[in-house]
C-alpha cells in the first residue's frame, strides 16, 4: 500500500541510524599499559624545646603563651631575668604525600611518560601497575615548557601503548582517557575531539577534548580507536576545580620530539633567532600585500642576534621557517625551538610588497633584548594629514625614523602617542621630517596607510586612514 505524501517525505529525510562505537576492545587492549603515579614530597619540621611533656613547667607556659611569656615565680633572679632557654633544635624534614597523577609505558623496559607538573618537587615517585604491583621510579628527564616527564621504572617485558599520529585528528572524531582520576585507578571515560591546535598561549598546540579529566588524570594517555595514545591529558578549563566539559591534551608528535631528547641528555636544547613577534592582523595583512593574516609579524630584533645577522628587519613578516609555513605567529617559537642550535635555517620575510629568502644560524635559548634607531627638524607647524606632528631624533640615535612630536585626531584614534618612532610608511623607510612630509602629502586619501610604530623598543603596524 503506498504511503501518503507527507510520511514518504518524513521517511526520505529521516537521518541514517548509527550506533555508538563500543570502546571495550580498545580499553582491553590498552588499559595494562597506563598506570598509577603517586609522588611524596619532604616538608620542613622543627624540633622544638618548648613542647608540653618535657618536664619543665615553664616551657608549658610559654608553649602555650609564647617564647616571651614569663610565668610568675619560675627562675626569675631580677627584675627583667627570664629563665634560661634550652638550644633551638636543628629543623630537619619528614615525608608526607604530594599528590597523584597517571602515565603510561611506551617501552617494554619500564619507560614510563607523564606530566612534568606530577612529579616537579617530589622526592619520591611510585608507579603502581594494573595488577597492583608497585615500582619505585627514577626521573630521566623533564621540560616545565611542555610539561612533560619521563621516568623509569625498574621492569621489563611490559606492555607500551602504540603510538599514534596527533596530526591525523579531526574534530568530532571519538578519543578516550585512561587514568586516576581522584585517585579512582583505571578510570575510562569518553568523549570527542572538539577543537585541534587550540593555542592557550603557552606555545603549544594543545588537542581540546570533552572526554571528562579531573585532577589524577594529569599525565595519562589520550587514545583513539585504533588503540594508539595520541597526546597526554594535561590541563582542564574549569572554574570550580573540576571537570566543566573541556579538557587539554598534549599532542603525543610534540610529545615524542622532546622524549627524545629527554633519552639522550635528560633535558630539552631550544634554537632561537633572537626576535620579537606579534599576530598579523587582517587589516594589517591586506595593507601590506598579503592574501591573509597569517604568518609573524616581527615587532623587534635582537642586536647582534641570529635574526639581526640574517638581515631580519622590525616590520618584516615571517610567513615561513625551514620551507614549513607560518599559519599562526605561535607556529614560530615552536618551529624554532625545534630546530637545534648551530644548524643553518631558512627564514621566509615579507617585506615591502616581496618575498625575500634569509639564512640564519639557530642559537640556543636564552632571554635578551632588542634594539633601535635615526635623524632635523619638521617642517610641520601643525599636525598633518595622518594626524601627526614629527620631529627628528637625536643625532645619536641612528639614521632612520622620525619621533612623534604630537599626534591628534586618526592618529590619536589609532594608538600612537608622543615620544613614539614611525620607520615606514606602507613600503617606505623613513629617513627624516622632510622625506616623512612628502610621502604623507603623496598618501592616496582612498587607501589606508600602514605605518610601522616604535615604542619602548617593540615595533608594531598601525593602519591610519589620510585625511
Amino acid at each position: 500500500m503506498a504511503l501518503p505524501i507527507g510520511a514518504a517525505q518524513a521517511q526520505a529525510v529521516a537521518p541514517p541510524s548509527a550506533a555508538l562505537p563500543d570502546f571495550t576492545q580498545v580499553v582491553q587492549e590498552t588499559e595494562s599499559s597506563v598506570v598509577n603515579i603517586r609522588t611524596t614530597e619532604a616538608v620542613p619540621v622543627r624540633r622544638s624545646p618548648m613542647g608540653p611533656g618535657n618536664g619543665d613547667p615553664s616551657e608549658l607556659f610559654r608553649w602555650f603563651f609564647g617564647p616571651d611569656f614569663m610565668p610568675p615565680g619560675f627562675g626569675q633572679q631580677g627584675p627583667r631575668a627570664r629563665p634560661k632557654q634550652p638550644p633551638a633544635q636543628p629543623q630537619g624534614e619528614r615525608t608526607v604525600p604530594r599528590g597523584i597523577g597517571s602515565g603510561f609505558v611506551i617501552s617494554a623496559d619500564g619507560y614510563i611518560l607523564t606530566n612534568n607538573h606530577v612529579v616537579d618537587n617530589s622526592n619520591g615517585i611510585f608507579v603502581t601497575m594494573t595488577n597492583g604491583k608497585e615500582y619505585k621510579a627514577k626521573v630521566i628527564g623533564t621540560d616545565a615548557r611542555t610539561d612533560i616527564a619521563l621516568i623509569k621504572i625498574d621492569a621489563s617485558g611490559l606492555k607500551p601503548i602504540p603510538i599514534g599520529d596527533s596530526n591525523k585528528l579531526r574534530k568530532g572524531q571519538w578519543v578516550l582517557a585512561i587514568g586516576s582520576p581522584f585517585g579512582l585507578d583505571s578510570t575510562v571515560t569518553a568523549g570527542i575531539v572538539s577543537a585541534i591546535n587550540r593555542d592557550t598561549g603557552d606555545y603549544l598546540p594543545f588537542i581540546q577534548t570533552d572526554v571528562a579529566v579531573n585532577p589524577g588524570n594529569s599525565g595519562g594517555p589520550l587514545i583513539n580507536l585504533q588503540g594508539q595514545v595520541v597526546g597526554i591529558n594535561s590541563q582542564i578549563i574549569s572554574r570550580s576545580g573540576g571537570f566543566m566539559g573541556i579538557s587539554l591534551a598534549i599532542p603525543i608528535d610534540e610529545v615524542m620530539r622532546v622524549v627524545e631528547q629527554l633519552k639522550a641528555h635528560g633535558k630539552v636544547t631550544r634554537g632561537r633567532i633572537g626576535v620579537q613577534i606579534t599576530e598579523v592582523q587582517d587589516d594589517v595583512a591586506k595593507a601590506l600585500g598579503l592574501d591573509k593574516g597569517q604568518g609573524a609579524l616581527v615587532s623587534s630584533v635582537e642586536a647582534d642576534g641570529p635574526a639581526a645577522k640574517a638581515g631580519v628587519h622590525p616590520g618584516d613578516v615571517i610567513t615561513a621557517f625551514n620551507g614549513q609555513a607560518i599559519k599562526h605567529m605561535t607556529d614560530l617559537p615552536r618551529l624554532v625551538g625545534a630546530t637545534r642550535p648551530g644548524t643553518s635555517a631558512t627564514v621566509q620575510v615579507w617585506r615591502k610588497g616581496k618575498s625575500l629568502e634569509l639564512k640564519a644560524t639557530v642559537a640556543e635559548l636564552d632571554d635578551k633584548a632588542a634594539s633601535r634607531n635615526d635623524e632635523t627638524p619638521s617642517p610641520n607647524e601643525g599636525t598633518d594629514r595622518l594626524g601627526l606632528k614629527v620631529k627628528a631624533l637625536p643625532a645619536d640615535a641612528g639614521d632612520q625614523g622620525v619621533v612623534v612630536d604630537q599626534a591628534d585626531g586618526a592618529a590619536a584614534a589609532a594608538g600612537i602617542e608622543p615620544g613614539d618612532v614611525i620607520l615606514r610608511i606602507n613600503e617606505t623607510d623613513v629617513s627624516s621630517p622632510k622625506q616623512y612630509a612628502q610621502i604623507v602629502k603623496g598618501l592616496d586619501k582612498s587607501r589606508p596607510a600602514v605605518l610601522l610604530v616604535s615604542r619602548d623598543q617593540q615595533s608594531q603596524w598601525v593602519i591610519i586612514k589620510p585625511q
